[in-house]
C-alpha cells in the first residue's frame, strides 16, 4: 500500500492560515479513474483514494505509516517567500 504525506496548503480563496499546521496521509489509488458510462463522471473501484488521515506532525504520520506497513513518501512544503511592500509603492 502506498501513501503520500504532505502538509495541508493554505486556502487560496481566503487570507487565513487555519488548519495549515496539519499533516495529511493520503493513500495513492492503484486503479486509474475511468468515466462512468451513464453520467460521464470520473471514478474507480478503489476506495482508498478517498481516505485522508490527519496528524499534528510529520513524525506522527511517519510513525503511523511505519507501524501499519504503509510505504509513504513525504512531500515537504516549499518555503514561503514574502513580498514586503508598502501601500505607497503602488503609486510610484
Amino acid at each position: 500500500m502506498q501513501a503520500r504525506i504532505f502538509k495541508r496548503p493554505k486556502n487560496v480563496m481566503q487570507s487565513g492560515k487555519a488548519l495549515t499546521d496539519q499533516w495529511i496521509l493520503a493513500f495513492v489509488s492503484n486503479e486509474p479513474q475511468r468515466p462512468d458510462p451513464l453520467m460521464g463522471w470520473a471514478g474507480s473501484g478503489d476506495t482508498r483514494g478517498q481516505v485522508q488521515l490527519k496528524f499534528a506532525s510529520k513524525e506522527e504520520a511517519l510513525a503511523y505509516a511505519g507501524k501499519n506497513g504503509i510505504d509513504a513518501m513525504v512531500h515537504e512544503p516549499p518555503p514561503r517567500r514574502l513580498k514586503l511592500q508598502a501601500y505607497s509603492d503602488n503609486f510610484r
